[in-house]
This record gives structure tokens, C-alpha cells and sequence, in this order.
């Protein structure tokens, strides 16, 4: 069965993200480090909320695995990926590791 991250960077009071920094920089890094482990990655860059309001979040990156196995490989390797999290978000980011169902 297919196993999903997400990672969400919420927008919370005074919180900043560095979006140049984010594609340019700590995507090639998840690239070099968990890529060969991944099977496909969708990041949404927020907007809005469904009601036109501010977005609840900066972004959401999404990253699918063949399986449990590939997903573990990848996060054995993460380390460096992780500890890059500060350099383009103040804030705390939350995870959510799942099957995926659909």
C-alpha cells in the first residue's frame, strides 16, 4: 500500500516563509537525499481559504511512496532535510504520515 507525507507549514501569527529559498534550495535537497525513495510529490503553495478568507496555510508538500518500506528508507535519510526546515520557516511545521486510501 501506498504511504503519503505531508508536510504542512502553518501561517500562524508572525510566522514567515521563504518561498524562493523553499524551491530553489530544500527542494533539490529533499531530491539529493529521499528522491530515490519517492514515488511523486505535489507542493501547493496557499492562497486562500475556501471561503476567499487568507490561507490557513503557506504550503502543503505532499509525498507519496510505493510502500512502508520506500517510506522508512526515505526518513532514515532525512536527516539533513529536517534540519533545513528553519532556514525558510520560523514556525513549527506538523507532519501526517497515512495510507493512502484513494
Amino acid at each position: 500500500m501506498a504511504v503519503s507525507l505531508q508536510v504542512l507549514y502553518p501561517v500562524t501569527k508572525g510566522s514567515t516563509f521563504d518561498f524562493d529559498y523553499y524551491s530553489k534550495t530544500h527542494l533539490p535537497l529533499v531530491g539529493k537525499h529521499m528522491g530515490p525513495h519517492i514515488a511523486s510529490t505535489v507542493i501547493t503553495k496557499g492562497q486562500s481559504g475556501a471561503d476567499g478568507a487568507a490561507a490557513d496555510f503557506h504550503v502543503v508538500a505532499t509525498i507519496l511512496f510505493e510502500d512502508q518500506a520506500a517510506f522508512e528508507a526515505a526518513m532514515a535519510v532525512a536527516g539533513p532535510v529536517v534540519a533545513d526546515i528553519p532556514e525558510f520557516y520560523n514556525a513549527t511545521s506538523q507532519m501526517l504520515v497515512g495510507d493512502v486510501i484513494g
